[in-house]
């Protein structure tokens, strides 16, 4: 005697609309939130309403802090969507960190030995194409022997991360400020050489990453129209489908390799300057503080579409500069703030299992 079958079983998509994407995601992230609620309650005994509103204030509670989330979250934004060409070729290009700091580098370099022999915005374009050129090398690398011996770019592009910051710390022997203090300090402080023009006024409180801003979401603009409106963005997708099936329709994976990784690392190379001229206005080995691989999560779970990254990016940030208002309002350590964003993660990350598949009963055979 046959056993039963089961009455649902799960069935792969084959396509989703936007608008139930974002239903999935907002469904788990309020169950995340119940979740974190009781974690609160049993572990601190503190009202967990008091919790989510000190999270909301810490990341938007006022002008300032407001503005430095959207700082954070462009600059998140702009890695991710480098990353993505790399990734829908399925060339898992673990190197953003690397080419950030190449970046971050040459525009720091830019700054401190051009500052005032070029016009302040003549300066910033040279910052931003020299960024692109330095993180297009950094990518091509491993592109290179990816496409010529087949290499496994996910070691490779990883070790050339440790590579970069060893020339970050080389270059920082030169550029010490004060001497001997073994970090580059704030570059040209008092003139604001190679600093990103301030939008608006002095009362407005973005007037500093205006500028930032404005070059990422055209950035994301771009890559969005790329990706999926251009013949290269086909034979991108191609390619990550299946080299082979590439092939027999006459698409160069090879040429297509170096040409993707070349965008890939040319836009996590502006990244560094981004982040060296429009923000921080210095450089170390932490500069990308781990928003190469922060980015990695944005982009799979925006399942490559540049667009929906605005929404992860954002809500990512907003749990980060969040979480640091819990941990100093409620005298909690930053591990649990931690822990809460975990949580909200395990959450957003898990449901992209009903992106891609659905439950759906079995008919009942005659």
């Amino acid at each position: 005697m046959k056993g039963k079958r089961p009455v649902l079983h799960m069935v792969r998509r084959a396509q989703i609309s936007f608008g139930k994407i974002v239903l999935i995601h907002f469904v788990a992230l309020l169950i995340a939130l119940a979740v974190c609620a009781v974690v609160i309650t049993v572990v601190t005994h503190v009202n967990p309403i008091g919790v989510y509103g000190a999270l909301a204030s810490g990341a938007v509670g006022n002008s300032r802090r407001f503005w430095v989330t959207i700082r954070e979250t462009v600059t998140l934004l702009l890695i991710a969507v480098g990353l993505t060409p790399a990734f829908r070729m399925r060339f898992w290009n673990i190197g953003a960190e690397g080419q950030i700091l190449m970046g971050g580098m040459l525009s720091a370099a830019l700054m401190i030995y051009c500052g005032g022999k070029l016009p302040g915005l003549l300066l910033v374009a040279a910052m931003l194409l020299v960024s692109m050129l330095a993180g297009m090398i950094w990518g091509l690398i491993p592109a290179y022997f990816k496409a010529k011996y087949n290499t496994n770019e996910t070691l490779f592009t990883l070790m050339l991360n440790y590579v970069a910051m060893q020339f970050v710390t080389f270059a920082i022997c030169f550029w010490e400020n004060p001497k001997g203090s073994n970090t580059v300090g704030t570059i040209n402080p008092k003139t604001h050489y190679g600093w990103f023009p301030e939008i608006g006024g002095k009362s407005f409180s973005g007037r500093q990453f205006l500028f930032s801003c404005i070059i990422v979401l055209l950035v994301t603009l771009l890559m969005s129209f790329y990706l999926r409106r251009t013949k290269q963005g086909f034979e991108i997708a191609v390619v990550g489908s299946s080299a082979n099936t590439a092939r027999y329709a006459g698409i160069d994976v090879k040429r297509v390799i170096l040409r993707t990784m070349a965008l890939s690392g040319a836009v996590c190379g502006l990244a560094g300057a981004v982040l060296v001229g429009g923000s921080t206005h210095t450089l170390s080995t932490a500069t990308a503080n781990g928003r190469g691989f922060t980015a990695i999560i944005v982009a799979w779970m925006a399942n490559f579409n540049p667009l929906f990254m605005v929404l992860i990016s954002g809500l990512l940030m907003f749990m980060q500069q969040g979480a640091i208002q819990i941990a100093s309002q409620y005298k909690l350590n930053q591990e649990f703030s931690d822990i809460i964003t975990g949580i909200i993660l395990f959450f957003l990350i898990g449901c992209e299992f009903f992106v891609r598949y659905k439950l759906e009963y079995r008919k009942e055979e005659a």
